[in-house]
C-alpha cells in the first residue's frame, strides 16, 4: 500500500503559514549549507500530491506555475462549480474514501502538501503514514497551524532527528493506525 507523507516546514510555534497564507518568511531562513532538507529524496519517492484548495490557491495567487506538474495532483475542495485544470484534478466530495482508494492503487508514495485543515482531516482518519516536519528558527505571531481545528489525540513514533547549521531541526515520525 502507498504511504501518505506529510512533508512540511513550520515555525517554532507550530505555524505552517502566516494568517494570510503568506510563506515568504521561509525564504528568509538562513541556509549556509544550501541544504534541500531532503526534498529531492521526498520528491523522487512520490508520484502523487494532495493539497487543500487554500494551499493550491496560494500557489496560483503567487503566479507560480504548478510546481509538481510532473506528478498527479489532487486538490481537495468543497467547491462544486470548479473544473479540473491542466495539472490538477479537484476532489469535491467523499475525500476520505477517495484517499483510501488512492492509497490502495499501485504507484509511488503520496505527498500531502497541506494545509492545516486537510492535515487534520487525514490525520484523524489514520491516513497519514509519515510526518516529516522542519522546525524553522522563527516565531510567527499568528498563522495557520500544522493541524487546524481539533486533531485526535494520538501517539506517534519519532524515527529520526537532524539538526542543521541553519538552526532548522528535522523531525521524522511514523504514524501508526489506531
Amino acid at each position: 500500500m502507498r504511504k501518505i507523507k506529510l512533508y512540511v516546514a513550520m515555525s517554532l510555534n507550530g505555524m505552517i503559514a502566516k494568517a494570510d497564507g503568506q510563506l515568504e518568511w521561509l525564504e528568509t531562513m538562513p541556509n549556509p549549507d544550501n541544504s534541500d532538507y531532503g526534498f529531492k529524496n521526498l520528491y523522487d519517492s512520490i508520484d502523487t500530491t494532495i493539497q487543500g484548495y487554500s494551499t493550491y490557491k496560494l500557489i496560483l495567487d503567487r503566479g507560480i506555475e504548478m510546481p509538481t506538474k510532473d506528478k498527479t495532483n489532487y486538490v481537495f475542495t468543497r467547491k462544486t462549480d470548479i473544473a479540473d485544470e491542466k495539472y490538477v484534478q479537484f476532489v469535491k466530495q467523499d475525500h476520505i474514501n477517495f484517499t483510501i482508494k488512492l492509497k490502495q492503487q499501485k504507484g509511488k508514495d503520496i505527498w500531502l502538501l497541506g494545509g492545516g485543515q486537510i492535515n487534520t482531516l487525514l490525520f484523524n482518519e489514520d491516513l497519514i503514514d509519515e510526518i516529516q516536519v522542519f522546525v524553522m528558527p522563527i516565531v510567527i505571531e499568528t498563522g495557520i497551524k500544522l493541524f487546524e481545528h481539533i486533531p485526535k489525540e494520538k501517539m506517534i513514533t519519532l524515527e529520526d532527528t537532524v539538526s542543521y547549521k541553519s538552526g532548522v531541526v528535522e523531525l521524522k515520525y511514523s504514524v501508526k493506525s489506531n
